[in-house]
């Protein structure tokens, strides 16, 4: 049976290998960040001296018995609580705390942030009209070009990527796109990309977009082009495109061009910068901010 406090230790760390050779985990405190290896007598010595956590817990949960132990010395007993606990709106957005000593206590979800991170022009093919189907129009449209560069790299789109495109009955688009993105390595690496989001706006706007003679008149603060962003590469010095998550924003210019701004979403957490540290490249790691 675990000492007292062993729920919300585990509760305050992130474990994960750093190597894959490694045959012990490291464990990493979601406060400070702090990385140690794995031992649970190590991870408590560290939470009753972490400024962060102690101060976490003041606010969030005050009968923490890792604070307690910090403030007098030894660690506070819980009883099981009898009564319901009302599921409000502080509860979820404080997190739930557990009925028992040996459950896991809650603690601040880190908040996640955008940070801008690439940017794309593509031409296009003229689309391709598939027809009327159940759920509206659907159209084809397939990538001739593009260029791209960002923090992690430069380089180009692959020709013959696609777009599937669906026209809803208001003239909303639903975009869901395929293409490949290769590198200006030596030699490149190939990422593929999958894009899917919406274009919508006032009909009358989305009109304009589809006449070639007016498209470059269109204001794009009048029309809303957002889409999510999800890259795939068994390339070892971009590994870390493979669990990353972006959101990105796009405008039509000309007749057959888009193009794309990609904000990066990261928590203040990112486990993915450390498992990933130690497969990039020290230009790869330059670019995405490591200490190389």
């Amino acid at each position: 049976m675990g000492r007292i406090g062993d729920g919300d230790i585990h509760a305050a760390y992130v474990e994960f290998r750093a190597k894959e050779s490694d045959k012990c985990l490291s464990a990493q405190c979601i406060y400070c960040q702090s990385i140690r290896a794995k031992n649970t007598s190590r991870q408590r010595a560290h939470l009753l001296e972490c400024p962060a956590y102690l101060n976490a817990m003041k606010e969030h949960n005050p009968d923490n018995p890792i604070l307690h132990e910090a403030v007098n010395g030894t660690p506070t007993q819980h009883t099981p609580a009898k009564a319901h606990k009302k599921r409000d709106l502080d509860t979820m957005v404080n997190g739930f705390q557990g009925s028992t000593s040996s459950a896991p206590q809650s603690f601040p979800i880190p908040k996640p942030q955008l940070e801008r991170d690439f940017q794309m022009s593509v031409q296009l093919n003229p689309k391709i009209s598939v027809g009327p189907g159940i759920w509206g129009q659907r159209n084809w449209v397939s990538f001739v070009s593009g260029h791209w560069n960002g923090r992690f790299g430069k380089g180009t789109v692959v020709p013959g990527g696609q777009d599937s495109q669906l026209i809803a009955p208001d003239l909303s688009t639903h975009i869901d796109a395929n293409y490949l993105l290769q590198t200006h390595d030596h030699p490149p690496a190939f990422i593929a990309v999958k894009m899917d989001g919406w274009r919508v706006g006032p009909r009358d706007v989305l009109e304009k977009l589809e006449d070639p003679s007016q498209i470059d008149e269109v204001d794009p603060k009048t029309y809303s082009f957002r889409v999510n962003v999800h890259m795939e590469t068994g390339d070892a010095r971009y590994l870390i495109l493979n669990t990353g998550m972006w959101v990105a924003s796009g405008v039509r210019r000309g007749t057959e061009g888009i193009f794309v701004q990609a904000w990066y979403l990261a928590a203040s957490t990112d486990l993915m910068l450390c498992q990933s540290s130690t497969t990039l490249s020290a230009s790869s790691k330059a670019q995405l901010g490591f200490n190389v």
